[in-house]
């Protein structure tokens, strides 16, 4: 990951718009694959309750500094943010993108990237699991109620039914699989390989039939070029507002290297494996195409500038310890 690469399941994410883009699914099909996403989506939250461990987040709590401005930096600065870029006017970026952007504001961080990129740059990586798990235990509670809260009167507001499908599809999965953590819990560290293709399976059945009802809906006449490029730089200029902050204000409050080097990477992270699920749940599936594709473009994004970020970490300590 400390290569500058695209990401191969970005790739294949873009390969399943394009399918969906020449080959949507309509009428029963398109039933048929709403109920599979429905199963996929339940399916996809019971793995995560199931591989989350409650009780490492739990003891890492002596942490609470660390976590404290990771959450923060979550789900405080990033909705701010998301609502600053809000007010840009529909002709610069259009009503669904700017939801867009505000949904992936309020998403939690990523685990694995998180963990994998505080590694590389030799930061406190013990602090990083447990401040990543706590996001994602935090994000399951707290996506939708921002959403509800900050996107209510704005054409993407969580009504009664998606508050019945977060508790049902999202909620209660991530419960079931807590509880059945004990007894399964081994098994699934065992069969940790062919369970990612499950999950990322899934994903790409939410895609699939968010992006082929955006296309028999016709909501990809209102994108063109000049949106696409406004929203790439919208989307890097959020990285960059809140690499720069955590990386400052980590400075002001006195962490160590170690602690400031986790305090960026999973404070500056948003979540494509839990956003995307999320986003069938909380929105109709004919608009669900265009607010999923600034997560879509921000997950590239976050990993080729973090993994810059994390090498030249690296780089730095390494010629310290020459030094010394």
């Amino acid at each position: 990951m400390s290569r500058i690469r695209l990401d191969p399941f970005v790739l294949a994410i873009l390969a399943t718009v394009g399918v969906a883009t020449l080959l949507p699914a309509s009428g029963a099909v398109a039933d048929g694959f709403g109920v599979a996403t429905t199963i996929a989506v339940g399916l996809l939250f019971f793995l995560y309750g199931a591989r989350l461990s409650t009780q490492e987040a739990l003891e890492g709590l002596r942490h609470w500094r660390l976590h404290a401005v990771v959450l923060a930096a979550t789900f405080v600065l990033f909705p701010l943010l998301g609502l600053a870029l809000f007010l840009l006017p529909p002709s610069v970026l259009p009503a669904q993108l700017a939801a867009g952007v505000l949904f992936l504001a309020v998403l939690p961080s990523t685990v694995q990237s998180s963990i994998a990129f505080t590694s590389i740059a030799r930061g406190n990586v013990a602090a990083a699991i447990c401040s990543a798990s706590l996001s994602n235990l935090a994000g399951i509670v707290l996506t939708p109620l921002l959403v509800a809260l900050l996107l209510a009167g704005k054409g993407a507001g969580v009504d009664g039914s998606a508050v019945l499908g977060i508790v049902l599809q999202l909620l209660a999965p991530f419960v079931a699989g807590q509880l059945a953590r004990r007894w399964i819990g081994g098994w699934i560290t065992r069969h940790a390989a062919p369970l990612k293709l499950v999950d990322r399976g899934s994903i790409l059945l939410v895609v699939y039939t968010a992006f082929s009802a955006g296309m028999t809906e016709g909501i990809w006449h209102r994108l063109d070029l000049a949106h696409l490029l406004v929203l790439v730089v919208v989307c890097c200029a959020l990285l960059a507002a809140v690499l720069a902050a955590t990386g400052r204000g980590a400075r002001l409050l006195g962490f160590a290297r170690a602690d400031r080097i986790t305090i960026v990477f999973c404070g500056s992270k948003k979540s494509l494996a839990s956003g995307l699920p999320m986003a069938t749940v909380l929105f109709g599936h004919a608009q669900v195409g265009l607010i999923v594709l600034p997560l879509m473009l921000f997950h590239q994004i976050q990993l080729i500038v973090c993994a810059t970020l994390a090498r030249r970490y690296a780089a730095e300590e390494q010629r310290e310890l020459v030094r010394a």
